[in-house]
């Protein structure tokens, strides 16, 4: 019923478009008879400028208020986002080229790597590597995201219901929902990890792998298998209780994308927060930002710590915290992302 209500409208639009077009040449010709003759090739042209505008109206990549993918609304925005980058590894993009895989190597100084082409052979023998349904996107759908970081500034914000509200939620590393339900929402449908920052996560939640390191990929065959590994620079869990359908994996060329296009070399690498806000510009049509940046005292910390040192990687050199932060500051600033700072 709403599609034929659509499709009712837009022809009336375009008759109303035609009535105008038609009542605007006669006016004009009415105006300057002494001057103009009828042409109508000239009614042509301007009946198809209508028409064209119509249906780059019609066309929008989603049924939002504002469409994330949307050209033109943001110069910014354009030259750094790239619709046709693949956020997930998978079975049909699994070749890297030489030059990306060199830098992907470097990330974490990993020795002596096994094979990267074994290692994904034996990977998708494993999961099913793909994540195709995540990237389908629709004219006639909205699909609202909520990317929710670790920041102490959700602590009393009471965006829980508004969180949980989303189609799709987004969380990260170690977070805990468990009693603080009202505050980070208890829905999570993907959650971020690599294997150092891995928890334990609930039935139905997706795991998205971010792979710094070919001994990232391998502990996960290991980790849902024989558990042979335990300990990459940290230890790590010898097994996983995820169902291995719901195990996806981040591209390490997007990993370079979000290095190279959105932070052009700023720290070392991109962290796990900031890969998920891009990720999700990719992925959804609205974006809602929950969690990131400091509180309102200035402190970096997580919302379950009553630790205000936290958040110390901001010294490190390896993520550039500030630099994250002016960046999604910016995509608010222009329209594509929402910000909420905490209440």
């Amino acid at each position: 019923m709403l599609a034929i209500r659509k499709r009712g409208l837009k022809m009336f639009v375009l008759a109303l478009l035609f009535i105008v077009t038609i009542t605007s040449f006669l006016l004009n010709y009415t105006n300057n008879a002494v001057i103009v003759t009828w042409d109508p090739k000239h009614l042509v042209y301007q009946f198809s400028e209508q028409f064209k505008k119509l249906m780059k109206y019609t066309r929008r990549p989603c049924s939002c208020s504002t469409c994330i993918s949307e050209e033109g609304v943001s110069l910014w925005f354009d030259e750094r986002f790239n619709q046709t980058m693949q956020p997930f590894l998978t079975t049909r993009n699994a070749f890297m080229p030489v030059e990306s895989y060199n830098w992907w190597l470097k990330l974490q100084g990993e020795k002596n790597p096994k094979g990267l082409n074994e290692t994904i052979h034996e990977l998708f023998e494993i999961i099913p590597g793909d994540g195709d349904q995540l990237l389908e996107r629709s004219s006639s759908r909205c699909r609202r995201c909520a990317v929710v970081g670790n920041s102490g500034n959700l602590k009393q914000s009471q965006y829980g219901p508004e969180i949980d509200s989303h189609d799709f939620v987004f969380r990260m590393n170690k977070a805990p929902t468990f009693g603080y339900e009202s505050d980070v929402g208890s829905r999570t449908t993907h959650h971020f990890v690599y294997p150092e920052s891995y928890k334990e996560l609930g039935e139905n939640v997706n795991m998205i792998v971010i792979p710094f390191k070919t001994l990232d990929l391998r502990w996960v065959v290991s980790a849902l298998t024989t558990g042979t590994i335990n300990h990459t620079y940290l230890p790590v869990p010898r097994k996983i209780k995820v169902d291995r359908n719901k195990i996806m994996v981040y591209h390490p060329i997007f990993i370079k994308y979000v290095y190279d296009s959105w932070l052009q070399h700023h720290g070392r690498y991109p962290s796990t927060g900031f890969l998920s806000v891009i990720f999700a510009l990719h992925i959804c049509d609205e974006v809602d930002l929950y969690g990131f940046g400091a509180d309102n005292k200035g402190n970096w910390h997580h919302y379950w710590e009553n630790n205000p040192s936290a958040g110390a990687f901001r010294q490190t050199g390896v993520h550039d915290g500030d630099f994250e932060s002016n960046i999604t500051l910016t995509l608010a600033s222009v329209d594509k992302i929402h910000f909420f700072t905490g209440r």
